[in-house]
């Protein structure tokens, strides 16, 4: 199947969006896809606010950019837009390093006032990187997401339905794309 990379956007080491990205990970695997996650905040804070693009921690992230099939972008809102932590990695990799890739955005957030910044501050970003297809995201809210103490992650109903839904959407049109490029190659 397809090479996927899960992106959490969060600052947070006790990020609900990271944990909903493993979360949607495992759905993934186990629909057959190679799933690599990256953590935005374990990359060095020096790299990123410095714009070192030849650091070794930024060149490595690149590389899975470059390598993936698809990438899921996962971030908070924070004051109706993605994370700074998100815009910064972003603003390192080469414009086009989500060429003939497809991609599907995530946001979570406190709430529903914050719903429409996939569309009008994530997908603008991601659109001008040159991805082939960005499928339908989703915005879910934090008191949808709960964390056991055990760590394990439960997800509201209606929105574990629609995360599927998308997931599911996201994992077919990758499926489409890499059936695409073994045809072609």
């Amino acid at each position: 199947m397809a090479t996927v990379l899960s992106v959490s956007g969060s600052p947070s080491a006790t990020s609900r969006t990271a944990r909903l990205l493993r979360h949607l990970d495992e759905r993934l695997i186990a629909q057959g896809h190679e799933v690599t996650a990256l953590d935005v905040r374990t990359l060095p804070a020096e790299a990123l606010l410095g714009a070192d693009f030849a650091h070794p921690a930024i060149v490595r992230a690149t590389a899975l950019f470059e390598q993936a099939d698809g990438v899921v972008i996962g971030t908070p809102v924070y004051k109706a837009a993605y994370s700074g932590l998100l815009k910064s990695l972003l603003d390192l990799l080469p414009q086009y390093a989500l060429a003939g890739k497809t991609v599907l955005p995530l946001a979570t957030g406190g709430s529903t006032a914050h719903v429409l910044a996939i569309d009008y501050a994530l997908r603008p970003v991601l659109a001008s990187m040159g991805p082939a297809h960005i499928t339908p995201g989703w915005f879910t809210l934090d008191k949808d997401i709960t964390v056991g103490e055990d760590g394990t992650l439960t997800v509201a109903p209606g929105s574990a339905e629609a995360l599927a839904q998308v997931t599911d959407q996201f994992s077919a049109a990758l499926s489409g794309r890499t059936t695409l490029l073994a045809a072609a190659g």
